[in-house]
């Protein structure tokens, strides 16, 4: 044993110098941020990875190779472990096939991270998990492509039924009964790790191959048993690192513990958080939702069909993790309703107030972004309103009457715990409908997740002045007109010059409920600059994808109405900006502006697309359907978007005309009309791009005002501080804290002294 660990010690000084490529497999939607770390460490230390899959994946990091797992298993058949809910069973069978299919290639599990390059000389690439040598993972496994243990293995794994003779002798014993009472157990239903350490360690001793695996240093420094150690203090995990550890096993399961006891985010002081700033991965932006079959608060960002969320409140305390990870999503407001159980305002501060304002702040929330209300007075309408584990559920429901009615306006959503028998349901039903999302059991009582969607306004019981009928119908005026449709949907024309006609998109629960004038957006911009307007509005998040918009859109077009202007411009941000563009193809030659826009949502066109569950199962065939087609038409569309916003660019890139001008805003965000607000910047380039003035040179010379902006500033740093430039870090980060104390920064500088 001594020669042996000799050699390998000498093998990895001085012989470790074959350039190697690694691979791995994800199945399950999008990554957390565990595997963006993981899969982002081999990248930024110089080894080649590819990421097999079988859709698309929406927040792969840059530089990943990405690969159809068909390549290497053409089947629909993800067979998993049905007792813990885990597709791990499928990666065992795919790695066997990967490894024979691309010799050479290194297989990696998605929560193995590259403490260095694996430059092994030898294409046996494995190591042990336990201090007694014996038991050999798969985490980390390298093979011969035309070895004889791959050839037995994969020989073993393509009989579904099989007993295998490294389970313990009962149980072989049981699988035998069963096959001969004609019932044979499927391997679905057998031991974790059947396929997976359990058959390596038996082949390996099999045939002899104990000299091929690597010292339990290698991979495994941090056994399961102590795999909690990442989420203590560095220094535990630190001092039994050695120099022969390369790629090194975070072990997913601790993602159970992250979900349960950290809100899904890295402890403070950990490993893990000084990976994760290492390689500036964001948690909030790739939560923790699951892990098996138990699943965590963030989880809700699943059923949330909300596409634009400024406005967040909590009255609980209970979704910390939620509150951050959409405040850096959407770029929204957060509001902590202090009320007591009772849900009196006015009693003291409550103890879950003080930990969630430290928690954000501690996690580079801005202080100004957060409010904590301590008077009804100060509730106002909110987009998302979070009420876990709290009235309903620990508090009478009762408690949440004045927040509801003050709060919710006809688009917000609720999330709560509601416990059965507590007379929560009827209460409720005043309010809103509500889809049930999970269960579970409580102090013996069953606990209930829901989603609660407030009712449409009744329009009777609106006042003839606040109706939006009587609104548009005298902002029409004679020689104007107002036409009502389906599902909230409506078109308002307000003639003024027939020089200039700009069409907007727009969202009618927004412009009533959030605009103190209750406008179509832009209104007074585009009336003080003597322009035309129709205002084309959704009364909800329908991707003005009703029937009777396209046939009004054609009726315009056949009845000459975009003629008699010498110019036309459609404008809309997001959902609008995909009409802008859609629709855009009604008026040939028209100038479109159009803000972090959608291409479409057709499923078949654009799999990659997680967001806008709402407007899923929508019609985006016919000839508004895809917009990157129907704008081909137009004179020119400006593409303002933020390129590292990865769905959003993804979407900009289907845009192939040669009208098209991408306008990029980096490091902004998908709310960049917010951001290009915040920044006092925002009129300018909209009045310059609906005038038809805007040129490119224009525009980033106006987008040159970000450099003293604290978001921009933030992401900067952040970028300057992960790609190792540590000089150009530390420059950038003294100069931004002497023109503002932006938290994020200052605790980056702390991180590089």
């Amino acid at each position: 044993m001594a020669d042996l660990a000799s050699f390998k010690i000498w093998e990895h000084e001085e012989y470790m110098s074959r350039t190697r490529e690694v691979g791995t497999l994800w199945i399950g939607g999008a990554l957390s941020w565990l595997e963006q770390l993981c899969l982002k460490s081999f990248v930024d230390k110089g080894q080649k990875i590819t990421l097999f899959s079988y859709e698309d994946i929406p927040n792969v990091p840059a530089g990943v190779i990405c690969r159809d797992g068909r390549e290497i298993i053409d089947t629909d058949d993800f067979i998993k472990y049905e007792q813990k809910n885990s597709f791990a069973l499928f990666a065992d069978w795919f790695r066997l096939h990967m490894i024979q299919k691309c010799p050479g290639m290194i297989w990696i599990d998605t929560d193995v991270y590259c403490h260095r390059p694996m430059t092994y000389d030898s294409d046996y690439v494995l190591g042990y998990e336990l201090p007694d040598e014996h038991r050999v993972n798969n985490a980390v496994l390298g093979l011969p492509a035309d070895s004889e243990i791959l050839s037995q293995m994969i020989a073993f794994t393509d009989d579904r039924f099989s007993i295998a003779p490294f389970l313990w002798k009962q149980k072989q014993e049981e699988y035998r009964l069963s096959a001969l009472a004609g019932n044979p157990v499927h391997i679905t239903q057998q031991p974790w790790g059947i396929w997976g350490p359990m058959m390596v360690t038996h082949y390996v001793h099999k045939l002899g191959l104990e000299d091929k695996v690597q010292p339990l240093d290698a991979f495994y420094p941090v056994t399961f048993l102590d795999r909690s150690d990442f989420l203590r203090r560095a220094a535990k995990v630190e001092e039994r690192i050695s120099k022969n550890t390369t790629a090194l096993h975070l072990w997913a399961s601790n993602k159970k513990q992250l979900g349960r006891l950290h809100h899904g985010f890295p402890p403070v002081g950990s490993y893990l958080e000084r990976l994760v700033n290492e390689h500036g991965i964001e948690p909030a932006l790739a939560p923790i939702k699951s892990r098996g079959k138990e699943t965590f608060k963030d989880a809700l960002l699943d059923h949330l069909d909300l596409s634009d969320i400024s406005s967040v409140a909590d009255v609980s305390g209970a979704a910390r993790g939620l509150l951050l990870t959409l405040h850096h999503i959407h770029d929204c407001d957060i509001n902590l309703i202090d009320v007591d159980p009772m849900g009196e305002f006015g009693n003291g501060t409550q103890p879950w107030v003080a930990e969630t304002l430290a928690f954000l702040e501690k996690n580079g929330v801005a202080r100004e972004r957060i409010r904590i209300i301590r008077r009804k007075e100060e509730l106002r309408q909110v987009d998302v309103l979070l009420n876990l584990n709290g009235f309903g559920s620990a508090y009478k429901i009762n408690g949440l009457k004045v927040i509801l009615e003050r709060c919710l306006h006809s688009s917000s959503r609720i999330f709560m715990d509601i416990k059965k028998k507590s007379g929560s349901f009827p209460f409720l039903k005043k309010f809103g409908t509500n889809e049930q999302i999970a269960t579970r059991k409580e102090d013996g009582k069953q606990v209930i997740c829901v989603m609660v969607t407030p009712l449409p306004p009744d329009p009777s019981a609106q006042s003839e002045d606040d109706a939006w009928d009587a609104i548009a119908t005298d902002l029409a005026g004679n020689d104007g007109f107002y036409r009502p449709g389906p599902e909230g949907h409506s078109f308002l024309y307000m003639p003024r010059s027939k020089e200039t006609l700009v069409v907007t998109f727009d969202n009618l629960d927004i412009a009533m409920n959030r605009r103190e004038d209750r406008r179509p957006w832009g209104y007074s911009f585009i009336k003080d600059q003597g322009w035309s307007m129709l205002g084309v509005l959704a009364g909800g998040w329908t991707w003005y994808r009703n029937p009777w918009v396209s046939d009004q859109f054609d009726g315009l077009r056949e009845s000459g109405f975009f003629n008699q202007f010498k110019r036309v411009v459609f404008y809309g941000a997001s959902m609008g900006g995909y009409a802008a563009c859609a629709f855009s193809a009604a008026a040939p030659g028209a100038d479109v502006v159009a803000i972090s826009p959608q291409s479409t949502l057709d499923r078949s066109l654009v799999p990659w697309e997680t967001r806008y569950k709402t407007a899923w199962d929508r019609d985006f065939s016919g000839p508004y359907g895809d917009a990157t087609t129907s704008s081909q038409t137009a004179n020119r569309v400006f593409l303002l978007y933020d390129p590292y916003e990865p769905l959003d660019s993804q979407h900009v890139k289907r845009f192939t005309g040669t009208n098209v001008e991408r306008l990029r805003a980096p490091l902004l965000g998908h709310r960049l009309g917010s951001s290009l607000k915040q920044m006092g910047i925002l009129s300018p380039i909209i009045l310059g791009a609906l005038s038809g003035t805007l040129t490119s040179k224009d525009y980033y010379r106006l987008l040159q005002k970000r450099k003293t902006f604290p978001r921009y500033q933030k992401e900067l740093f952040l970028r300057a501080s992960n790609s190792h430039h540590k000089r150009l870090a530390k420059s950038l980060g003294e100069y931004i804290l002497s023109k503002n104390n932006n938290r994020k920064v200052r605790m980056g500088m702390k991180e590089l002294s």
